[in-house]
């Protein structure tokens, strides 16, 4: 009798070829996470941007129903926003529906009489930006009065 060499063939992957393939999914997303998190930082950027310019324009409302007048003040003229009544005290549709908030989830910081630059005839908005702190329009914060 001829002895027959039968290899059993076994199912599955070696240890380096399982290794191979995470260090290979480890080099592709040690490239893709980095511009994953750039794109983003923009998009929250770009977003405050934008509820900074519908701030802007409730305003620009308010100051047309109101003679020309912007709310006045810091952050307490925010609520003639959000519970605007009209010459005779009588309340009317707001012009926000509710406090408006940067991307990062903070309120929008509002000012008019402008102080702080620009077109200094509208009011300044700010957003305090990434690093959440209030910084007057400077360092990271986003702002309605820069070009940047």
């Amino acid at each position: 009798m001829k002895s027959h060499n039968i290899r059993i063939r076994r199912a599955g992957f070696t240890l380096l070829e399982v290794l191979l393939v995470l260090a290979i999914l480890g080099v592709i997303a040690a490239m893709v996470v980095p511009q994953l998190l750039g794109r983003q930082k923009k998009a929250m950027i770009d977003t405050t941007k934008n509820s900074i310019s519908a701030m802007e324009q409730a305003a620009k409302l308010y100051a047309i129903d109101h003679d020309g007048e912007y709310p006045q003040g810091g952050q307490d003229a925010v609520a003639l926003l959000l519970e605007p009544v009209d010459d005779d005290g009588k309340a009317i549709e707001p012009y926000l529906e509710k406090t408006p908030a940067d991307a990062w989830e903070t309120p929008l910081l509002y000012e008019y009489p402008n102080s702080k630059g620009g077109r200094a005839t509208k009011p300044a908005i700010w957003s305090a930006g990434p690093n959440k702190r209030n910084e007057d329009g400077g360092g990271d914060d986003i702002n309605n009065w820069s070009e940047t």
